[in-house]
């Protein structure tokens, strides 16, 4: 499938879907959105693919959504199709069920940072700014920024940075967990493919449960989420990727893992 919005590419079990609108600051288009959404699908469709990589080409990650910056001079209002799928980006990426790696190689600001927020580990370069300015232009987050910050940094900080509308560097983003990984940008792409490549080498359903026992836990007691995580553990024991993960490790040789 061939994007114009959107790069997608596939190489080492590993899909990388980047933003490409640099001019732009990567703002996301209704266009951008329904393509950002099928790649998320052909890459979730695809067994050979174990790791998602998301990324943005220039400076910026993304600036936000095309609607956020047009709201206050738009002279009608947006079309339930528009707000459908420009606000349902984090939702697309969300649903991907196998390990998803963004890299910020620049600012995350509004919908760009619900992007962001969607995925599982967050690197970001040193000279970005993560923040969500749509309570300055009276609106809020629309694509899960109210509901995943909290359960990512806790409450009080995520209602302080929503209802700031402030921008915080790097590494604040950092020291409250926001992100993973605070990088230069010139080791951006080398820190991301060597993290990307180590999970990619791995189980892939091990990973695809990992991801459900975690998202899933979060919303049940600790006595449901012990359950879930013995249920998906005892699941594995009749993968074939389980056999020849103790197989390989008897023969002292790495695993071929075929997804089993």
């Amino acid at each position: 499938m061939s994007y114009s919005t959107v790069l997608y590419r596939k190489a080492d079990h590993i899909a990388r879907i980047t933003l490409d609108r640099p001019s732009a600051d990567n703002l996301i288009t209704l266009q951008m959105g329904q393509e950002l959404e099928d790649a998320c699908r052909e890459a979730n469709r695809d067994d050979d693919v174990h790791v998602v990589v998301i990324s943005g080409t220039g400076d910026v990650f993304c600036a936000g959504s095309e609607l956020e910056h047009s709201f206050q001079t738009r002279t009608k209002r947006p079309t339930p199709e528009e707000m459908g799928t420009q606000y349902n980006v984090a939702s697309a990426v969300a649903a991907i069920d196998k390990p998803v790696i963004t890299a910020l190689n620049g600012d995350a600001l509004g919908q760009g940072l619900e992007l962001a927020l969607a995925c599982d580990i967050r690197y970001v370069v040193t000279t970005a700014r993560l923040g969500f300015p749509n309570v300055a232009l009276g609106i809020l987050p629309m694509d899960g920024g109210t509901q995943r910050l909290p359960r990512i940094i806790g409450k009080g900080k995520a209602l302080e940075l929503i209802m700031s509308a402030e921008t915080i560097s790097a590494t604040e983003a950092e020291q409250i967990g926001l992100v993973s990984k605070v990088v230069a940008p010139s080791a951006l792409a080398a820190e991301i493919d060597a993290l990307a490549k180590s999970i990619a080498g791995k189980a892939p359903i091990s990973l695809r449960y990992i991801k459900e026992a975690v998202n899933k836990g979060l919303d049940l007691t600790l006595e449901q989420g012990l359950r879930l995580e013995a249920d998906l553990y005892f699941l594995l024991h009749t993968t074939a990727d389980r056999t020849e993960g103790i197989k390989a490790f008897l023969e002292k040789r790495p695993p071929e893992f075929k997804g089993k």
